[in-house]
């Protein structure tokens, strides 16, 4: 089967599987893998519907060196990712029939984002860069275009001067999550931001060779994803917002400001690159503000009840037209 792991490897690149995915593909196999290894299994057609289901019971009590459990969706996908594979085994005529074809995958509940900021807490986080500084407007304009478009650190990173439409007031993000190319709109002061940086602070960073790419670290060269993540971090413990999570809470923030200020939607399953409409209805869950509306002008105990010396004041009020 290590053989069979590295065609299938080959496979998904041949079919532009993205290198992120087959990574992951390749790390939840080597596990299912060495557990059938150890117990002496190391063809596929050997493996049996009962091996797979003590193999799922095997990564529910399994334990980290932490002495955690894993996460049901880390059972999740290492439990899909055998799926797939033995699943490409039958095609490439390896096996006749998966084994792991019917079997009854944990159940994932519906996870919110754990944090999202409010416009005012974004605000103040926008604030702290010191745009007289070089590093400073870029940071600025990298925040200003997560907070506009909700794009991915990953997406920003690769983005470069000729993904940017300043007539259109677009980007460009291609090849984002999926393989998948999409348009967005900047918005007119992320725009701004971007112009202001491309004249004044890019060509200041620009360092031999010029990549091309749009945002670039202190060196000159292509701007890490992880590197956005320490910078966004920093500046949101530095604003005191005590919520957690750093791009992403960028992209909750801007997604869940679009939904409550009456966007569609659709809309933003567009600006978010989302393959399927039930991955942004997250959002419905944590759009709270038109909720909160509603129960207030709706339910009788949503509103406080009138202090005992108010409803006295009223009543004599009341005796006093009489």
């Amino acid at each position: 089967m290590r053989q069979l792991l590295v065609n299938h490897l080959e496979w998904m690149r041949v079919r532009q599987c993205a290198p992120d995915t087959v990574y992951g593909r390749q790390a939840a196999l080597r596990m299912f893998l060495d557990w059938f290894e150890d117990r002496g299994i190391t063809q596929c057609e050997d493996v049996t519907r009962a091996m797979m289901e003590r193999y799922q019971r095997w990564l529910f009590h399994f334990r980290k060196e932490n002495g955690k459990p894993l996460s049901v969706g880390t059972q999740y996908m290492r439990l899909m990712a055998a799926q797939q594979f033995l699943k490409w085994a039958v095609r490439q005529g390896i096996i006749a029939l998966n084994p792991a074809a019917d079997l009854d995958l944990p159940k994932l509940g519906v996870r919110l984002p754990k944090d999202v900021m409010t416009p005012s807490e974004a605000e103040r986080v926008l604030a702290m860069p010191d745009v007289d500084t070089v590093l400073g407007l870029r940071d600025r304009l990298i925040m200003e275009l997560m907070y506009a478009t909700g794009i991915r650190r990953k997406e920003l990173a690769n983005l470069t001067v000729h993904d940017v439409d300043a007539e259109r007031e677009t980007l460009m993000v291609r090849a984002g999550k999926g393989n998948r190319d999409r348009v967005v709109p900047t918005g007119e002061r992320a725009l701004n931001w971007l112009m202001l940086y491309l004249a004044e602070g890019r060509p200041k960073l620009v360092a031999g060779v010029d990549s091309g790419h749009l945002v670039l670290n202190e060196h000159g060269k292509k701007i890490r994803a992880d590197t956005l993540t320490g910078i966004i971090r920093r500046y949101v413990e530095s604003a005191g917002v005590k919520k957690q999570g750093s791009c992403h809470l960028f992209r909750h923030t801007m997604a869940t400001a679009m939904l409550e200020g009456g966007a569609d939607i659709r809309f933003i399953q567009v600006m978010l690159g989302h393959a399927h409409l039930h991955t942004t209805e997250i959002y419905t869950r944590v759009s709270i503000g038109k909720l909160r509306e509603v129960h207030r002008a709706t339910h009788p105990g949503a509103r406080m009840e009138a202090k005992p010396e108010e409803t006295a004041a009223q009543n004599i009020r009341a005796h006093d037209v009489d």
